[in-house]
C-alpha cells in the first residue's frame, strides 16, 4: 500500500494527500496544518525480533522504509548508510563504541541515558538533521530545483540544520533565532559559519516570535512558491520520522526481549522529540510510559495535568538555563492532538482557530481528556534550582556530566518513573553547550571536542532585526535575488 500523508486540518481541497517526497521540502500544509501518515505503519512482533540486532543504519532503513516508499529502496539505503556512520557521530564519550551511534549509558540498573549528542553540533537534533540534509540534496538533484530553507531555532535546531546543509547544492538556509537568548556556545556555532549558503537572523524577541514569523511566511503561499521556501523545523515531517528510529534503538538496548516495556523520559519544548516517541508507540513499539519534562515554560505539562492548552505570549515566556525549551507555543503538539481527538480534522481546526487567535482551549470536561491515559503520557516540570541539583547529584553519584535540558529530563524521570520498568532518559546535548550553568553547578568547565575549542572567539555573521514578517521577507528577497 502506498504511504500517503494528510493534513491535521484535513482540508482535502487545499491540502490533498501527498507522498513523502511531495511533503519533504515543505513545512506546513497549505491549510495551515501539519502532515502525518494517513495511517501509522504497524510493526509486528516478528519484525521487532528481526530488527533487534541491527546496526543503527540498518534499523533506520527498516523504520524509514515504512514511511518512505517513493524513493527507490537502494537509494534510500545509500542515503541512510551515508548519514549514520561513526565518522559523522564521532563525539563519543569514554568507554563508548562509536559504531553504536546512540549508546545507552546505564546510571544504575533500570535507569539510564540514551546518548543522542554525538553528532557534529553536540545535540540530539543532529540525529534527524544530518539525514534531512542528504534527503534534501538527493530530491533537489532529482527534480533539478533549489530551495530556500526558512527556520527558527531556540538553540540547537539552527546549528544542526546549518551544519547539515552547509555546502549542499541547491540549498540556502535562513535561520531565525532569539537575539541574546541562547548560550554563547550556541550562538557561536551558528553565527561563526562563513558558508555563503548560511544566513543568520537574530530577532529581538523570543523563540515563539521567530517561529510565528516562519509560520506566517509559510502561510503566504504566493511568497512561498515564488521564493521556494522550505522548512527544517520539527514541523517538517521527515525530522519527526527520523527521530522515531532512536526510540526503537533505545528500546532494544534497554531490554533483553520484546516482551518487556520501557519508559522514555524526554525533555520537551516544541513537542517534536516526544511526538516521535508517541508515533513509535502507535506503530507497536512496547513503550510503557512517555515521561515528558518541561522547564519553567510549562505549557505542555499544564495540558497533561489539566486538559488546558494555553500558549503564553512573549512577556510570559521565561528565559531559562535550559534555553532550547524556552517555548510557549509547541508546534508539534497539533500532531498529537489530532490523534487524541480521533483524527477528526474539524475538531483540530476549531481548537487551533482559538490558538491562532492568541487564545487557549480546554479539553478537561471532554471525553478526549478522559481518553488521555490511553496514550501513556505523564509529565512534570523543572526549574533552575532543580537543574543545578540534578547536574550535581548526577556528577557526584554516577560520575556523569549532563547538560541543563537532560537534567530537566532526569529530574522528572526520577519523580515519574514507573516501578519495575526500565526508564531511559533521552539526552538533549553535551554539557559543553551550556558552560555557564555547568560552572555554576559544578565549579568546573565541561570538556568540549578539540575542533570546537575557542569557537566563541571566531568572527560571527548575523543580521539583527525587529520582530517583523515583512523585514524577514525583504531579507530573503535580497539574498535570493543576489
Amino acid at each position: 500500500m502506498t504511504m500517503r500523508y494528510i493534513s491535521t486540518r484535513g482540508d482535502s481541497l487545499n491540502a490533498p494527500t501527498k507522498t513523502f517526497t511531495e511533503i519533504l521540502l515543505g513545512g506546513l500544509a497549505p491549510d495551515g496544518g501539519l502532515y502525518l501518515p494517513e495511517t501509522y505503519p504497524q510493526v509486528s512482533r516478528a519484525e521487532l525480533d528481526a530488527w533487534r540486532g541491527l546496526s543503527y543504519a540498518d534499523l533506520a532503513f527498516q523504520v524509514l522504509s515504512r514511511f518512505i516508499d517513493d524513493i527507490p529502496p537502494a537509494d534510500l539505503k545509500a542515503l541512510v548508510d551515508k548519514t549514520y556512520t561513526a565518522d559523522v557521530y564521532c563525539n563519543c564519550r569514554a568507554g563508548d563504541d562509536a559504531a553504536d551511534i546512540t549508546p545507552l549509558r546505564w546510571l544504575e540498573p533500570g535507569f539510564g541515558i540514551l546518548e543522542l549528542s554525538n553528532g557534529p553540533t553536540l545535540a540530539f537534533k543532529d540525529m534527524a538533521m544530518q539525514l534531512l540534509g542528504n534527503l534534501f540534496e538527493y530530491v533537489l538533484a532529482k527534480q533539478g530545483e533549489e530551495i530556500n530553507i526558512l527556520g527558527a531555532t531556540s538553540g540547537d535546531t539552527g546549528s544542526a540544520a546549518e551544519y547539515a546543509m552547509r555546502g549542499k547544492r541547491g540549498v540556502r538556509v535562513f535561520m531565525l533565532s532569539p537575539h541574546g537568548r541562547m548560550s554563547a556556545f550556541q550562538r557561536a556555532q551558528m553565527y561563526s559559519l562563513q558558508d555563503e549558503n548560511i544566513l543568520n537572523i537574530a530577532v529581538r524577541g523570543m523563540f515563539d516570535d521567530a517561529q510565528d514569523i516562519v509560520k506566517a511566511v509559510s502561510n503566504d503561499h504566493a511568497f512561498k512558491a515564488k521564493y521556494k521556501i522550505g522548512a527544517v523545523n520539527s514541523i517538517n515531517w521527515a525530522r519527526v520520522a527520523a527521530q522515531v528510529v532512536y526510540y526503537f534503538k533505545g528500546y532494544f538496548a534497554a531490554t533483553e526481549s520484546n516482551d518487556e516495556q520501557v519508559a522514555f523520559a524526554v525533555p520537551s519544548g516544541n513537542f517534536g522529540n516526544i511526538c516521535a516517541g508517541h508515533i513509535a508507540r502507535m506503530m507497536g513499539l512496547p513503550i510503557g510510559k512517555l515521561v515528558m519534562a518541561t522547564n519553567e515554560n510549562d505549557v505542555l505539562d499544564e495540558f497533561f495535568r489539566t486538559g488546558v492548552y494555553r500558549p503564553r505570549g512573549t512577556a510570559e515566556t521565561h528565559a531559562t538555563s535550559s534555553p532550547s525549551m524556552d517555548i510557549s507555543k509547541a508546534s508539534n503538539f497539533e500532531r498529537f492532538v489530532f490523534d487524541l481527538v480521533g483524527r477528526d480534522p474539524a475538531v483540530v481546526r476549531e481548537l487551533w482557530a482559538k490558538v491562532d487567535a492568541g487564545g487557549a482551549f480546554d479539553l478537561s470536561q471532554t471525553q478526549y481528556f478522559a481518553d488521555l491515559p490511553k496514550f501513556a503520557f505523564v509529565s512534570g516540570s523543572s526549574a533552575h534550582a532543580d537543574r543545578l541539583a540534578t547536574i550535581r547529584s548526577t556528577w557526584e553519584k554516577y560520575g556523569v556530566m549532563v547538560d541543563t535540558h537532560t537534567a530537566d529530563g532526569l529530574k522528572v524521570a526520577l519523580e515519574k518513573r514507573p516501578a519495575g520498568m526500565p526508564t531511559v532518559v533521552l539526552e538533549t546535548a553535551l554539557p559543553a553547550k551550556f558552560e555557564e550553568t555547568i560552572i555554576e553547578a559544578l565549579g568546573q568547565t565541561p570538556e568540549r571536542p578539540a575542533g570546537l575549542l575557542g569557537i566563541e572567539k571566531l568572527p560571527q555573521r548575523v543580521e539583527v532585526m525587529d520582530v517583523s514578517v515583512d523585514a524577514v521577507k525583504r531579507f530573503v528577497e535580497r539574498h535570493v535575488a543576489a
